[in-house]
């Protein structure tokens, strides 16, 4: 009998199957959120407000909300150190920037998180990663590098080669993507204050070789772009940006955009249109400081709530959703501080038209993470999304340091679990009977 219990107790069918972690949703109608220049109240409308959010413990209750009961929410990996952005390597496994960790973690098929890099590599507040010929590049808050990369490698080496620097407070996220044709990236870089004066590379996006050559602006007045995607269908470049506090609860709406060559935004002298001056950048007679950037300054494409601390965005490629996503984009909101009810704390998408440009609203996709708005309370705030191969929806939030994916579980899908198991059993049972055999043997 001791053999028996000791070979069923090595059974290798104990660790076929995969708990899954299921979180409890809820069914909500999304509303189309449209908001336009024309809406905007006047400067100083309300008092600013100071209200940091309260990160509290994961709820035993916990439910989140989505718009078709279809989606599956669970939870892809936990005890996180704040996880930030996302990407995939070469091979397949998932990569992590932790901030609080200082160091980018890799995720396994099997479970398994292990230290990719860290700060004996040159790791300083790394945000966005991408992978290309051969080389990782890695965007640091102060600089970015690029390592010499092999399918094989498990843990960085080296310190890497710097090939961009930029200064680094304030806002220090900084987001990477290579273009479509594979020969240039592209890198956001945000300001160093709320209104201050600055001029790029602060409050920009930056392009160059992929050697870092040829550094130079390619579109700028963007406070704090953090957000950044080619379009699948048109190749067009869209941001999501973080726009400046202090003037009141509703002023200035964050924004989704495309961008093009030369474009100039607004930051610090004007917001959202070349009517809209800041208060703070005017001249003793009323006027502009700089009247021909206010003049240039052109309106988004999408306005967000303000203050919602827009952060990750991606179009969805995908072939798991509903048709309705395809094209579209997600964009993930980490929530607000500077306003008396607190926004954001959840993902949104932004549906585009049969002409491939923005619908100009956006609408809620997920939320329930703020669980007290005049708090505001929360135990989520959504940071990076990462669209997965099978067409799923990963996204890390840095509250409670998780990764939740976002499924869409048709009934075909429903099926194949059911399937899975049937064959896990089956398995597990023949197994099973092999060490009974085994043991009656022995005795």
């Amino acid at each position: 009998m001791f053999i028996f219990l000791f070979l069923l107790g090595f059974s290798p069918c104990l660790s076929i199957t995969k708990d899954v972690q299921i979180v409890p949703i809820k069914l909500f109608i999304p509303k189309p959120i449209r908001i336009t220049v024309n809406d905007l109240p006047p400067p100083y409308h309300t008092e600013s407000a100071q209200k940091a959010p309260s990160i509290v413990p994961i709820p035993q209750d916990a439910k989140l909300f989505v718009p078709d009961l279809n989606f599956r929410v669970s939870v892809y990996r936990d005890n996180l150190k704040e996880p930030r952005q996302m990407i995939y390597t070469p091979k397949g496994d998932i990569l992590v920037t932790e901030m609080h960790g200082n160091r980018i973690s890799i995720l396994t098929d099997d479970d398994t998180t292990a230290v990719f890099a860290d700060e004996s590599n040159g790791i300083s507040n790394a945000f966005g990663m991408a992978f290309i010929k051969g080389w990782f590049y890695v965007a640091n808050s102060g600089d970015l590098r690029r390592y010499a990369y092999k399918m094989s490698d498990k843990r960085l080496q080296g310190t890497g080669e710097i090939i961009m620097t930029y200064e680094n407070s304030h806002h220090w996220t900084r987001s990477l993507i290579i273009s479509p044709n594979n020969d240039q990236l592209y890198v956001t870089i945000g300001s160093g204050s709320n209104v201050d004066i600055e001029y790029p590379p602060r409050a920009s996006v930056q392009v160059a070789k992929l050697n870092g050559s040829n550094n130079e602006t390619y579109a700028w007045g963007l406070r704090n772009p953090v957000g950044i995607d080619f379009h699948p269908k048109t190749g067009d470049l869209y941001v999501t940006v973080q726009e400046r506090d202090h003037i009141g609860d509703d002023l200035v709406p964050d924004y989704f955009t495309r961008i093009k060559k030369d474009e100039f935004y607004g930051w610090p002298f004007a917001y959202l249109s070349s009517k809209n001056i800041d208060p703070r950048r005017r001249i003793l007679n009323g006027s502009s400081e700089r009247p021909d950037l206010v003049e240039r300054t052109r309106t988004p494409d999408v306005l967000f709530q303000s203050h919602s601390s827009v952060l990750g965005m991606q179009f969805y490629r995908g072939k798991q959703f509903p048709n309705y996503y395809r094209n579209g984009a997600f964009a993930a909101f980490h929530g607000s501080w500077n306003r008396d009810i607190g926004v954001g704390f959840n993902l949104v998408f932004i549906p585009f038209g049969n002409d491939n440009r923005p619908k100009g609203y956006y609408e809620e996709f997920l939320r329930g993470f703020m669980i007290d708005s005049k708090g505001p309370k929360t135990f989520g705030r959504p940071v990076g999304i990462l669209e997965m191969k099978d067409g799923s929806l990963l996204f890390s939030e840095d509250g409670n340091g998780r990764l939740y994916r976002i499924e869409y579980i048709t009934k075909e899908s429903k099926v194949m679990p059911i399937v899975s198991n049937a064959k896990t059993i089956i398995v597990d049972k023949i197994f099973l009977l092999f060490f009974i055999s085994c043991s009656v043997f022995f005795l």
